[in-house]
C-alpha cells in the first residue's frame, strides 16, 4: 500500500468506496481472501484509490477486527492509496489512531458524528485526533449540520483546519434534490481550495459537481461493481465530454436507485455478491441484509449495470 504523503494531485480521479466481506461463521470474521478478490476487480478496472468507510459498515467494527482491517490493507501493492476511516465517535477513533499511526498510513477519514456537537468542539477534537493520528485527515460532510448547527462557524473551522494542513481532503456528500444549487457547497468553495474537495456521493451527482463546480473527482460505490465504467465517466468528465459522460452516468442509474431506495451500503453489499466479483457474507449488527426478493431485484440492476456497461466501456464483470 501507498505510503507517500497526499499531495493535491492525489485527489484528481475516482475514489471506490468498497464493502467489506465477511465469512459466514459465527463471528462474521474479515474475509481477506474475499476482499483480495475485490480490490483485485478494483483496481483491474483503473481505479488505484480505495477507501473503506460507510459501504464497509465501519461505524460498527470492533478495535480487534479494525486491526485486522489495517493489517491486511498494508499487504496491498504500493501503487494502490488505500484509505481507512476513523470514528464515528471522538473515542473510537482516539482509540484507532495509534493503530493507522503505527502503520504509516499518510491519511484516514473521519466518519462523521451524529452526537451532540458544534463547530469549536469539533475543531479541537479533530486537532486532537491528527496529533494522535501523526498525519491529516480527509473530513466527511454529509449534512450542513455536520459541523454544528451554526454553519458559518462550521466552515470557517473547517477553513481554519485545510489552511493549517490538518484536513488534506474534503468528502462532500450533502445530497440536494438538484445538485447546481447548494449554497452550503459554495459557501465552502469559497473558504477552501476546491482541488481538495471531492464529490462523495457517486455518479448521480459527479458531472454536474465536476463541472459547475469544478471538483476534482468523486468518490464511487457502484464503481466496486463497475470500475471500468466509473474511471470512464471521469475520463470523460476530465476531457469535458459531457455528453458521454451523461450517457455512462445513465448505465449506473439501476443500481443507484436502488441503493437510494434501500440503503447504500446494504445494497452494495449485495451486488458485489450477485456480479460474482467476491462473496461478501453477512452484514453485521445494526443494519440487516437483503431479503430473497431484494436480492432478486439488486441482481436485475446488477445485470443491466453489465449490459450497458459493455456497451459503454466494453466488458466489466461476468454474472454467476
Amino acid at each position: 500500500m501507498r505510503k507517500t504523503a497526499i499531495g493535491l494531485d492525489d485527489l484528481g480521479g475516482v475514489f471506490a468506496v468498497p464493502p467489506l466481506a465477511r465469512r459466514n461463521d459465527a463471528q462474521r470474521t474479515i474475509d481477506t481472501a474475499g476482499n483480495d478478490r475485490l480490490v483485485q476487480h478494483i483496481a483491474g478496472g483503473g481505479i488505484s484509490r480505495l477507501l473503506w468507510g460507510g459501504n464497509a459498515f465501519l461505524y460498527h467494527i470492533t478495535l480487534a477486527e479494525y486491526e485486522t482491517l489495517l493489517g491486511w490493507m498494508t499487504d496491498l501493492p504500493d501503487r494502490l492509496w488505500a484509505i481507512p476511516s476513523l470514528g464515528p465517535s471522538f473515542g473510537r477513533a482516539l482509540d484507532q489512531a495509534p493503530l493507522v499511526r503505527a502503520l504509516g498510513f499518510p491519511t484516514a477519514m473521519l466518519l462523521p458524528c451524529n452526537d451532540p456537537r458544534d463547530a469549536s468542539g469539533l475543531e479541537r477534537g479533530i486537532r486532537e485526533l491528527v496529533d494522535a493520528a501523526g498525519m491529516p485527515l480527509i473530513l466527511y460532510l454529509k449534512e450542513e449540520d455536520g459541523f454544528g448547527r451554526d454553519r458559518e462557524a462550521g466552515l470557517d473551522a473547517i477553513a481554519r483546519l485545510v489552511g493549517e494542513g490538518l484536513i488534506v481532503a474534503i468528502k462532500y456528500a450533502v445530497v440536494r434534490p438538484d445538485p447546481s444549487v447548494d449554497p452550503y457547497l459554495d459557501g465552502l468553495l469559497a473558504r477552501v481550495d476546491r482541488a481538495r474537495v471531492v464529490s462523495g456521493m457517486g455518479e448521480r451527482p459527479a458531472i454536474q459537481h465536476l463541472r459547475q463546480f469544478g471538483l476534482p473527482g468523486f468518490t464511487t460505490g457502484s464503481g466496486c461493481v463497475a470500475p471500468a465504467m466509473s474511471q470512464a465517466l471521469f475520463d470523460a468528465c476530465a476531457a469535458r465530454d459531457w455528453p458521454s459522460a451523461e450517457t455512462i452516468r445513465t448505465a449506473f442509474m439501476p443500481l443507484e436507485d436502488i441503493r437510494d431506495a434501500w440503503g447504500p451500503a446494504r445494497v452494495l453489499h449485495a451486488a458485489v455478491a450477485a456480479a460474482g466479483i467476491a462473496d461478501t457474507g453477512p452484514i453485521p449488527p445494526f443494519v440487516s441484509g437483503l431479503d430473497g426478493n431484494q436480492k432478486a431485484s439488486v441482481r436485475e440492476a446488477v445485470r443491466q449495470t453489465d449490459c450497458l456497461a459493455r456497451s459503454c466501456v466494453g466488458p466489466s464483470f461476468s454474472l454467476d
